[in-house]
């Protein structure tokens, strides 16, 4: 799931990125290499084929010898070949959520003899508790939201008659699709030869590692290479009391298994907006509490002002900032939910709150306890695991610990789905001879609200700051959602897109957008800044029309840059 603060330039922090896809049939299934949410092309058809040769040449009706076909099915139905290095298996990932997933299919296609270890579901947070049911729940908000908005379908020519929800029938919408994606990851899996083992992995030494309920019946393996892949849980600060029916995290909210009259939201990064776009459109009020001085934070600030005005002012929502919610009391014995705040400077006592439910959404913190890692001199940095920029582990004494990695949520760096996948990727690629460093300044990341909120690199403030350290000058240029002809046609001209970039080289430093689409348009400048394609040349793509990709068109042509011919490619940015 994502989280609630942006790409930090230090060091990580354990409050993330706030918050944290259907399948057909089709003559063609797409390639394997497309991911949605991290998630590759299997985990949404589990009929697909798994031979990529075969695939190629069906397109064309071309039939390849039968040896070839074989071969190629050999090598991915027999999940690579035996170790030939003495031990049980090539590569061992902890953990089966998306970046292990990612991973451990990446390392069959390399002819690794491979196995995951998962302790609780297939799919870890995103599939189970994060991505795939929140979007399913935003999906419906998404529809209510226009449905009963009279104007906009009016301004169509269309007459709806009043709408309405079946709870039951949303939370089971989220429960199915979670469902239908966690078997096709399993199914995915399995079909590549992946040894899925159950249990609670722990690490026992170098190369050396369990798994099981932790008693007398675990397994000892070994394995040349080791990737923890354990994710992330939601992080409830101190004196919040849980009960999961009336003050809840988000894993407990996507049940959906009420929607109250009154709900607090404590944190309106990701999540918190996420879930204000869901009640809101269900018939909720909503109270944000916000421990900083302004609402959205981690937005670059002139997309947050302005989703602000749209997402925020005209629904339902009040809102504390500047404070802490120092102790949250579950409803019972009548009484309503007890939120007693305090200031975040003085620690002075502010106010009481009594609401009937309370959403914590204030990030998620790493699932790292039980790994064994003080078995090879290994310390979490409030809980994350350290890692180099090859997602290598580095021990206690700053050392690296050979064969061992640790990707996704519990390493910090960027706590996405994605952004895990492509790590795992990255390892697989490295243990497999080929030196790989992910640039992280170019995964994108996106809040599926109404309008959506996305972004890639850095924020204005962010690329100022590193412009004052490094010498170079910053600029900014903006296009409008309301210039745009497919925007308009479907009525929903409000948003903005937004360049930060070097006038004097025309590097990319940073694209963030609000509006209709925004997370399906920023892949654009997301594949720039890892390409190192320079605005000068990008200028130049054609976009076809009329087509919402015309607004990142028409940003890129109005950016000037001073040089018209491409420097170097910029080399990657490890974070």
């Amino acid at each position: 799931m994502q989280s609630a603060i942006s790409l930090s330039l230090s060091s990580p922090s354990p409050i993330a990125r706030s918050g944290v896809g259907s399948t057909s049939n089709a003559c063609w299934p797409m390639p394997r290499s497309l991911r949605f949410c991290g998630l590759r092309r299997e985990a949404f058809d589990s009929a697909a084929s798994f031979d990529a040769s075969s695939l190629r040449l069906a397109r064309f009706n071309l039939q390849p010898k039968q040896s070839t076909l074989s071969k190629v099915s050999a090598v991915l139905k027999g999940n690579g070949a035996p170790s030939s290095s003495g031990f049980d298996y090539d590569l061992v990932i902890i953990g089966a959520g998306v970046g292990g997933h990612g991973a451990a299919l990446h390392a069959v296609e390399k002819g690794l003899k491979t196995a995951i270890i998962e302790g609780d579901v297939v799919g870890g947070t995103c599939v189970n508790r994060g991505c795939v049911p929140s979007k399913a729940l935003l999906a419906v908000s998404g529809r209510m939201r226009e449905l009963q908005n009279e104007h906009h379908m009016n301004s169509l020519g269309l007459q709806v008659a009043a709408a309405g929800y079946n709870r039951q029938g949303v939370a089971d919408h989220a429960n199915n699709l979670a469902s239908k994606i966690r078997s096709n990851l399993t199914n995915s899996m399995k079909a590549l030869g992946v040894d899925i083992l159950t249990g609670v992995g722990t690490i026992l030494g170098p190369q050396k590692l369990k798994y099981g309920k932790g008693d007398s019946g675990d397994k000892t393996i070994t394995a040349k290479d080791i990737i923890i892949a354990t994710g992330s849980v939601p992080l409830v600060p101190k004196g919040i009391e849980v009960d999961g029916k009336t003050v809840i995290t988000s894993d407990h909210a996507l049940k959906l298994e009420s929607v109250p009259d009154w709900i607090a939201i404590v944190g309106s990064g990701y999540i918190g907006l996420e879930f204000s776009d869901v009640y809101t459109a269900l018939g909720s009020e909503v109270t944000f509490i916000e421990a900083l001085d302004q609402l959205m934070p981690g937005f670059d600030p002139e997309i947050g002002k302005l989703a602000q005005r749209v997402l925020i002012n005209p629904r339902k929502i009040d809102s504390y900032t500047g404070v802490f919610a120092s102790k949250i009391t579950p409803a019972k014995d009548g009484k309503p939910v007890q939120i007693e705040l305090i200031d975040a400077k003085t620690k002075e006592p502010k106010d009481t709150l009594e609401v009937d439910a309370a959403l914590i959404a204030t990030g998620r913190a790493p699932f790292t306890k039980g790994l064994g890692l003080e078995n090879i001199n290994v310390q979490t940095q409030r809980g994350f695991v350290p890692v180099d920029e090859r997602m290598r582990v580095i021990d206690a004494n700053g050392k690296l610990v050979p064969h061992l990695y640790c990707i996704g949520d519990a390493n910090g760096k960027m706590m996405l789905a994605h952004a895990a996948s492509a790590q795992g990727i990255s390892v697989v690629e490295q243990v497999t001879g080929k030196d790989h460093v992910l640039n992280h300044l170019s995964i994108p990341a996106a809040c599926f609200t109404h309008p959506e909120i996305s972004m890639v690199g850095l924020t204005e403030p962010q690329a100022r700051e590193k412009a004052q350290k490094e010498g170079f000058e910053v600029s900014v240029t903006k296009t409008s959602f309301k210039a745009n002809t497919k925007a308009l046609a479907e009525n929903e001209g409000e948003g903005m897109a937004k360049l930060i970039y070097r006038p004097d080289n025309g590097e990319i430093l940073g694209v963030h957008i609000f509006g209709l689409h925004a997370a399906d348009l920023i892949h654009e400048a997301s594949n720039a800044i890892a390409m190192g394609t320079r605005i000068q040349d990008i200028k130049f793509a054609v976009h076809a029309h009329p087509t919402l990709s015309e607004v990142l068109d028409e940003l890129f042509k109005s950016a000037k840059v001073k040089v018209s011919t491409s420097s170097a490619v910029a080399e990657p940015v490890p974070v």
